[in-house]
């Protein structure tokens, strides 16, 4: 997929972009996922991410359950892996066949590409709302910094919007999104990634509104760099 071109300062500071030829707001992928998206994504998304090889059979075994007992589909037990090759092969129609290739494909992509990779790759494929695609984009339309510099509260929006990235619409669902912000916070801090006196100053934290128009700082640097160099991407 085409990405936005992106003009760094020396320091690594966001200095202009453009949007990408698909009219998406997606940045290339991070070598390294930020420390807080990086649990917060795991811990809402795949908490075995580190333990299997691209399918979690204790996901399955419990889809599966569900499925019999319910008598319909109530989880699909995607992975991380499994849902960075959904995103690549544009979001299938989600059948029985597909979900199997999903796991075949899973399980190559964890024989070929590092934890770190995979995670990269969710982290810059992911949907976050609107014509916003992944982390770094999000983390600058939304909270107008660097995910580095994400709060836990912050980096939690992001790591579920993924699941239901309509809820990011200014005006609606607000509710519904806090909720599901507000569970993953307390699942950090019982798992002691958040302490006892920053987790109550996390859940107070508002949520984003309106998207925030990126940093101008020298666009006519970049439009003059696209057009004399023919860049794209960063």
């Amino acid at each position: 997929e085409p990405t936005s071109t992106v003009l760094l300062g020396r320091d690594g500071g966001l200095l202009a972009a453009k949007i990408a030829a698909d009219q998406q707001w997606r940045f290339p992928a991070l070598d390294r996922v930020p420390a807080k998206f990086k649990i917060a994504a795991i811990q809402f998304e795949d908490r075995r991410f580190e333990r299997h090889w691209g399918v979690d059979p204790f996901a399955v075994a419990r889809a599966l359950r569900e499925a019999v007992r319910r008598r319909r589909v109530t989880s699909g037990a995607s992975t991380l892996s499994m849902q960075v090759i959904r995103l690549a092969r544009g979001n299938p129609p989600r059948t029985v066949p597909e979900k199997i290739w999903e796991m075949f494909l899973a399980l190559g992509l964890e024989l070929t590409h590092s934890k770190e990779r995979v995670l990269s790759l969710y982290a810059a494929h992911a949907p976050m709302g609107g014509n916003i695609v992944g982390l770094e984009a999000a983390s600058w339309r939304y909270f107008g910094r660097a995910p580095e510099s994400l709060s836990w509260a912050e980096a939690g929006v992001l790591a579920v919007l993924p699941n239901s990235p309509a809820l990011m619409h200014p005006g609606r669902n607000r509710d519904r999104l806090r909720a599901k912000r507000d569970r993953l916070l307390n699942r950090l801090h019982a798992a002691g990634f958040i302490s006892d006196s920053d987790w109550p100053l996390a859940r107070a934290e508002p949520l984003p509104d309106a998207p925030l128009p990126l940093p101008a700082h020298a666009a006519h640097l970049l439009e003059t760099l696209i057009r004399d160099r023919g860049l794209a991407g960063r």
